[in-house]
């Protein structure tokens, strides 16, 4: 399967949950992009205006951790439709978690939070997160204007907003949680702090739904390889091992073959061998951007995949480097097999060379600029355009999760190097923000982990989610029991919160949604109408 020379690798990472050691050009490159509505959608931004709400930057001046404190208000951008909405009807909020609270619109426009307004009569909101989009509590992101960046504080601002929150149109009714049901959504990063919510504010959050929502917080977070190892395609899979196997092999035990290794995949220009060894792990991490809709489904891992288990040579530039390919496969330890995988190898570099490198050189950048995790000047800019800034701080401060191959189990062949430690992936951490030690993960642990737990708080995921290894949905919890009021769904075959996700009438087919999706979302509109019964029967 040969693929045109698309740059399709940054697709992988662009508003998703992610840990891993980003090359600083893709960091660089994700300042520019945009994602464009696809096929006839309706720009949702121009449905939906964004409006601002003021609250505290400071909520908890009796902790020396945000020292020195602050007496300001900042804005906090928030959309919403209120075009289902019935009196008695609730509040859903979709929190946006790390991103920009415009990428969670299409769920307002035909999504969960269409679907759930639709269906309670109720009012949707997609709420920004502080130090995303357009929600800016300080003037630049130095590390000193980042300690208000915690999820304590996040949570704090979603409440205070539940709170007192008059809606534009609607301000003759009260529609605050004193009055109304408050329903928080939230997906991946999102499904945790709506947890948290549910939890922490009880009395303002009638019922939380968390997608994917990856409670328990942990700095080695190897395992988020396990169910791309279990799921994906085993071809593939069995050849990501092996070939990272004969690569580190290289690397730790036959040094006089890496340059070669490295020319192969046209990237010499790279000094360490952990950037290079980064560099082609791209394809595999693109399995958690695999969706169900069209319209954001990645091709990237497909891509990866079929080049990788092709038995041909689909590159004519490469059938001459066969014999080097064997040569390397041999010093790597598996001379047994350098026939057979002498294809693979060099449909790998192939696909790393013409979708990856050549567009970095075209732009004029070396691949040492783009592709290694290693640059302190970049990281030492903190205007407030370093938007980047703000995921990468909280995971080196509360959440940790960085995927790494070194600690993978020593009688097991990881589907990244060895090479990636995690010395190496919280460079960032270093560079970027001084900070020397692990995530301070007992912070967001101590709301429950792996066995959170609170009426009307629902469970959600996806059987195959590379996230599902940190959430009560795990396989060692999958055991407890689902109630009504604490529900807890496992949809076959999904990835990551596949339930948020939706399509206009005519755009549905007798496959699209897939019936486990539609299901799962047919029951989260079921349990949600009785957790509402139960609120007005309370409230009469």
């Amino acid at each position: 399967m040969k693929l045109n020379a698309l740059h399709v690798f940054l697709a992988s990472v662009v508003g998703c949950l992610a840990a891993r050691p980003l090359p600083v050009g893709e960091l660089r490159s994700g300042l520019l992009l945009q994602e464009e509505p696809s096929g006839d959608d309706v720009d949702p931004t121009t449905l939906y205006p964004a409006y601002n709400f003021s609250v505290p930057i400071d909520h908890f001046h009796n902790e020396s951790r945000y020292e020195p404190h602050s007496n300001g208000t900042y804005n906090m951008r928030y959309w919403f439709d209120a075009s289902f909405y019935k009196p008695g009807g609730p509040v859903l909020v979709l929190c946006s978690g790390e991103d920009d609270g415009e990428d969670r619109l299409p769920y307002l426009q035909k999504g969960i939070l269409y679907q759930l307004s639709k269906a309670t009569g109720g009012i949707g909101v997609v709420l920004e997160h502080r130090y995303y989009g357009g929600s800016w509590p300080v003037p630049d992101l130095s590390t000193e204007n980042l300690r208000f960046l915690t999820t304590d504080q996040s949570l704090a601002d979603t409440t205070y907003f539940a709170k007192n929150m008059a809606f534009p149109g609607l301000e003759a009714e009260d529609l605050t949680a004193k009055d109304t049901a408050w329903i928080a959504y939230g997906g991946s990063y999102a499904g945790a702090y709506v947890s948290f919510l549910r939890k922490l504010y009880p009395k303002t959050w009638w019922g939380a739904i968390s997608s994917s929502g990856v409670t328990n917080a942990q700095w080695d977070y190897h395992e988020y390889l396990d169910p791309i190892a279990q799921y994906g395609p085993q071809p593939c899979v069995n050849l990501t091992k092996g070939l990272t196997n004969v690569m580190d092999n290289i690397i730790f035990n036959n040094q006089s073959y890496v340059a070669e290794l490295k020319q192969l995949f046209n990237l010499q220009g790279l000094q360490y061998d952990d950037d290079f060894m980064s560099a082609l792990s791209s394809g595999i991490f693109g399995w958690q951007s695999r969706n169900w809709d069209p319209s954001v489904n990645s091709l990237g891992f497909a891509h990866y995949c079929g080049n990788l288990s092709s038995t041909d040579i689909e590159y004519p530039a490469y059938k001459d480097r066969e014999a080097l390919a064997e040569q390397l496969i041999t010093a790597g330890g598996y001379p047994e097999d350098a026939a057979a995988w002498a294809p693979n190898l060099l449909n790998w570099a192939a696909y790393v060379n013409y979708t990856q490198v050549q567009p970095v050189l075209r732009s004029g950048e070396t691949v040492t600029e783009y592709f290694s995790v290693r640059n302190k000047t970049f990281y030492e800019q903190d205007d407030i355009s370093q938007t980047w800034r703000s995921w990468p701080y909280q995971y080196c401060t509360q959440w940790g999760y960085l995927q790494v191959g070194s600690t993978v189990p020593k009688d097991q062949l990881p589907l990244i190097s060895r090479t990636q430690t995690l010395e190496y992936a919280s460079i960032i951490c270093r560079d970027a923000f001084n900070l020397t030690t692990p995530a301070k993960t007992e912070e967001i642990n101590k709301y429950g982990g792996f066995t959170i737990s609170y009426p009307r708080l629902a469970q959600i995921g996806g059987e195959t989610d590379p996230w599902r290894p940190t959430s009560p949905l795990a396989d060692a919890y999958l055991n407890t029991s689902s109630t009504q009021s604490q529900p807890r769904i496992l949809i076959e075959g999904a990835v990551h919160h596949w339930d948020e996700n939706g399509l206009f009438p005519n755009e549905t087919t007798a496959t699209l949604p897939p019936a486990p999706v539609a299901e799962a979302q047919s029951q989260e509109a079921k349990f949600v109408m009785e957790w509402l019964d139960t609120y007005h029967a309370q409230s009469a």
